[in-house]
């Protein structure tokens, strides 16, 4: 797995692809710093990642793009499972060397508090507030990465990649909004959880690559949905918004934003990051074996 780790952050650093990341969000940090910190004069720096959140939108689909679907176009996916390591060392391998990237520039802007302590030396920021945003901001980024990655697993075209990882990441970036939004009726519900297992199971068919296996997850989870809404409907009202809340990953990010701490929410990055990493692993011992 460190041959790896060290190959692939090789590939960022000797590209361009690493260089535009950090550039990029080192910009986006120092303007929303500049923006929050002196011209309006705010003590809660914290602020700055609540604001900058939006980023992952453009970093996500930039730092994984090529993670795996450049191996897949290139034919080289077959060398990497020719090594005597597994699939698992090499997905981990590529996805440290990611999270490392984009670790780099939020580890750099840890240092930008105590520059601006300088400028307010009263004491009125708050470091713990801070660097657990900070914290929030890399768990947030790891679980999101995780999810870049499994898009490049499906396809070996770079910008196929980069447009599912843009969408996934819009959906979630907007999921707030839409659960204020969406209809809370039974018959909604019902409509709206059908698409999401169809979702689920379209998913567990691009894993496993098994279509048994994919209408087993579709009936399973279908059929109570479907009995429910005949026998007892009033239990589907309002379920809806309740599933988009909880499946939500910005809004957890949000409270620590707002100077709070949540372990929960901690778990939940790191749960979605292994899940995701997870499912890259099966979907290339798919390929090595198809």
């Amino acid at each position: 797995m460190l041959a790896m780790y060290k190959k692939e952050l090789r590939g960022y650093l000797h590209s361009v692809t690493g260089f535009v990341y950090a550039a990029f969000m080192l910009l986006v940090l120092g303007i929303f710093t500049s923006v929050i910190s002196f011209s309006s004069a705010s003590s809660h720096y914290e602020y700055v990642y609540y604001n900058c959140a939006f980023v992952f939108l453009i970093a996500v689909p930039i730092l994984t793009m090529r993670s795996v679907a450049e191996e897949r176009r290139q034919r080289t996916d077959q060398l990497l499972y020719s090594l005597p390591v597994s699939t698992a060392q090499i997905v981990l391998g590529k996805y440290f060397a990611m999270l490392t990237v984009f670790a780099v520039p939020a580890v750099i802007s840890c240092l930008y508090p105590l520059i601006l302590h300088a400028f307010d030396p009263s004491g009125l920021l708050s470091y713990g507030a801070i660097y657990t945003a900070v914290l929030a901001f890399l768990f947030l980024g790891a679980a999101l990465l995780a999810i870049g990655m499994f898009m490049s697993s499906l396809t070996e075209n770079q910008i196929v990649a980069a447009i599912l990882s843009f969408a996934v990441m819009l959906v979630c970036y907007l999921m707030d909004q839409l659960k204020d939004n969406l209809p809370s009726t039974s018959g909604a519900t019902m409509i709206g959880l059908a698409v999401l297992i169809i979702l689920f199971s379209l998913l567990v068919l691009l894993i496993t690559r098994n279509r048994t296996a994919a209408w087993i997850v579709f009936v399973v989870f279908e059929v109570p949905v479907v009995v429910i809404s005949f026998v007892k409907p009033e239990l589907l009202e309002g379920m809806l918004p309740k599933v988009f809340g909880t499946l939500s990953v910005f809004e957890r990010f949000y409270v620590f934003a707002n100077g709070l701490f949540d372990i929960k929410a901690l778990v939940y990055f790191a749960s979605i990051a292994f899940l995701f990493v997870f499912c890259t692993v099966q979907s290339m011992e798919k390929r090595r074996w198809s």
